[in-house]
């Protein structure tokens, strides 16, 4: 594969994590405001919420640090961004795991709907990031 090639998939990828943490951070936000404004309590909504908008924060904060080092990479750059990518997979599989956790644990315990919300919120979030990050592994393919 060509560099610019790889450095137009990886723009892209970062596009795509922009736009996925933007829509998270505002529907996030929009939730938490639509609770607080009506007063409506709700803790599973609310703490599927949280977790959407600091999730969305934190894609929105990797995206802009990683846009800045950005540039045409060799066979051994390149190497690195897909072994990143395979560890970001197994930490996103991680993260699922934990939201199954915490949502079992919750509904054992209670049930609580506030760590059954969090849990959901990890896990739409764990996905997500799985998926975009599975993407741009198979886009790149095998490094020969």
């Amino acid at each position: 594969m060509w560099a610019d090639t790889l450095l137009s998939l990886e723009r892209g990828h970062l596009v795509r994590l922009a736009l996925w943490g933007g829509a998270s951070f505002v529907i996030g936000a929009m939730l938490l405001a639509l609770l607080a404004w009506r007063r409506i309590p709700a803790p599973l909504l609310r703490h599927f919420a949280i977790q959407t908008l600091a999730w969305g924060a934190v894609d929105l904060a990797l995206c802009g640090w990683a846009q800045g080092g950005l540039a045409l990479r060799n066979y051994a750059a390149a190497q690195q961004l897909v072994n990143l990518l395979w560890l970001n997979t197994g930490l996103d599989a991680g993260y699922v795991l934990v939201g199954v956790t915490l949502i079992l644990t919750c509904w054992r315990l209670g049930p609580k709907p506030a760590g059954i919300g969090a849990g959901i919120g990890i896990i739409v979030q764990a996905i997500a990031l799985f998926l975009l990050d599975v993407r741009l592994i198979v886009l790149i393919g095998p490094m020969q």
